[in-house]
């Protein structure tokens, strides 16, 4: 039995009933794979190109290695070939479906045998039997020699996400790493927020880092704070309190750029010359909030100051209040602690045949298509075990 109709358990399934075994996915939901469905702006961004171990955050980062070792991008590209299903790639490696995302979710249930999928069915207990495990169901009760746990994590409450999987994981006595929302945007509070919010709509190239991690994509100013790739990425690594650092227009080296333009042409304003290089109603923020001088002219700028301009847009220091949590988190990071689980199989070192796949595992991808391979690979390998 697989408990989890969603992009790691229907996987997982077909896998399984395609070596001849007889295999069950329950969810409580209505449909299947529905963070599938709009995933990728409703094309789902299934996997990367470039995907490898780096681009996933875990307790332990050893962990994923054997999994996406095992089943690639090249793997899954080779089955969407089969099913004649095409698709593109678009920046950084990332591939969509040409067609929407039903198509891959149409795949997925292909895989599976008439009456292996019961939706509308809520698991009320679960426990350890000599042969397997024993469920009690909304449906009546049902047994199982191994049972896979694939219900996800807690991103995104309104498609029914639960923390069934972390209650499973403790009930057998496993460790859970704190749950917390990652690919999400930013919130800030007070002045910081009226500010954003007036130029919400705003984006901008930007390098966005912390002690440890750095990402360099779009960020976009929003009614609430901050969003847009970059600020997704670095969300995933930031702890409550701590700060994010801001290089706007990485590619520009602002201190030669306004050292060139007062050499030209110094009757010109520093506003509009920034302006050349960043959008126009992010200059005049950054102006209202004193982070820039009120020179009139660029000649009136020293080295220094010019220097403490580039250093504002370089080095452009935040404390977010808080993040838009659960609502609007893309997945979840944490969850359960990978020193009860095999790498290799996914199974439970405790519990014999009880595996957990996907996001409820203690496995973070990255944004563009990673966290839809990790599905995929840790849903092959605790097919191929349970396959023997």
């Amino acid at each position: 039995i697989v408990i989890g109709a969603g992009a790691a358990g229907l996987f997982c399934a077909g896998r399984i009933a395609h070596k001849g075994k007889t295999v069950l996915v329950i969810d409580h939901a209505k449909n299947p794979a529905e963070k599938v469905r709009i995933s990728g702006g409703g094309r789902c961004n299934f996997t990367n190109l470039h995907t490898t171990p780096k681009n996933f955050l875990s307790n332990n980062p050893h962990f994923a290695k054997s999994a996406l070792a095992r089943y690639t991008p090249r793997d899954f590209l080779d089955l969407l070939a089969r099913h004649n299903i095409a698709w593109h790639e678009k920046t950084l490696g990332q591939l969509f479906c040409d067609e929407r995302s039903g198509a891959i979710i149409t795949m997925l249930l292909s895989e599976l045998n008439p009456g292996e999928l019961a939706l509308e069915t809520s698991v009320d207990k679960v426990e350890k039997t000599s042969d397997g495990f024993a469920l009690s169901t909304s449906h009546g009760a049902l047994q199982c020699t191994s049972l896979i746990i694939a219900t996800g994590g807690l991103s995104i409450p309104k498609m029914g996400a639960t923390g069934f999987a972390y209650d499973i994981a403790k009930q057998f006595s496993h460790d859970v790493i704190e749950p917390r929302p990652a690919l999400v945007p930013f919130t800030f509070s007070g002045d910081l927020k009226d500010q954003f919010a007036e130029i919400s709509g705003v984006a901008v190239d930007v390098n966005t880092h912390t002690e440890t991690a750095s990402f360099d994509e779009a960020m976009l100013f929003t009614h609430r704070g901050l969003s847009g790739p970059a600020i997704l990425q670095i969300s995933s690594y930031w702890k409550p309190g701590g700060d994010v650092t801001i290089a706007m227009r990485p590619d520009i080296d602002f201190a030669d750029a306004l050292k060139s333009t007062r050499e030209t042409r110094p009757r010109q304003s520093l506003n509009a010359t920034l302006e050349d290089f960043l959008p126009k109603r992010l200059v005049a923020m950054l102006q209202a909030k004193g982070d820039l001088p009120s020179a009139p002219r660029l000649a009136d700028l020293s080295n220094k100051a010019i220097a403490a301009v580039a250093e504002t847009i370089s080095h452009w220091t935040i404390t977010p209040t808080g993040t838009e949590g659960w609502r609007t988190a893309e997945v979840t990071a944490g969850g359960i602690d990978t020193a009860t689980l095999s790498s290799k199989t996914m199974e439970s070192r405790s519990v014999a045949d009880l595996y957990f796949i996907g996001e409820c595992v203690d496995v973070t991808g990255w944004l563009g298509g990673y966290n839809f391979q990790w599905a995929w690979a840790s849903a092959a390998a605790a097919a191929e075990a349970v396959c023997g």
